[in-house]
């Protein structure tokens, strides 16, 4: 019965440290952290029931594994998934995916310069061109500001400039 406590008491330990590493992994508000130290404490209590010498190493495992536990996890909790999502940082390959989409919207705009197309709309400055295809550009149709004049409706334009999402035209 005797050595019965003492293996509930390191197992008790050793499911309070298991449960502090499912905290860093799942959000749960802190309940899983507070179950952790429960089960600690009930640890700490089997090992005492065993011997007073196996309790106070119990105490001490806790008093100082705890505390470093806790630090570890703070450092490694903002590399984790959980960690992340809740400070609002997105993974790399998210990052690394946006700023290739962005590159190809930038070389997308800037391959619209010199197309030339026709007015679907009254341009009075803001309406829709149909640019025509070219170099193996298919034809589009897009928002336009005019340069210039304002541009009737099925009047030919030519994009002049490019510029974050506004696209320039003017008579052609």
């Amino acid at each position: 019965m005797d050595e019965a406590m003492l293996l509930w008491g390191l197992g008790l330990l050793a499911a309070a440290a298991l449960l502090l590493v499912v905290e860093l992994f799942v959000p749960s508000g802190g309940i899983i952290a507070i179950t952790s130290l429960l089960v600690a404490i009930v640890g700490v209590v089997c090992l005492f029931r065993y011997d007073t010498t196996w309790g106070l190493i119990g105490v001490l495992i806790v008093i100082i594994g705890g505390p470093v536990a806790f630090a570890f996890g703070l450092r490694i909790w903002p590399e984790t998934p959980v960690g992340r999502a809740m400070l609002g940082e997105e993974p790399p390959e998210v990052v690394e995916a946006r700023q290739l989409a962005q590159l190809e919207r930038e070389q997308h705009r800037a391959a619209l310069i010199g197309r030339t197309g026709r007015a679907l709309t009254d341009m009075r400055p803001v309406g829709s061109v149909e640019l025509t295809p070219s170099e193996g550009y298919p034809s589009e149709r897009i928002e336009a500001i005019a340069e210039g004049a304002w541009i009737e409706r099925g009047q030919a334009v030519r994009v002049t400039r490019a510029e974050s999402n506004e696209i320039h035209v003017r008579r052609s």
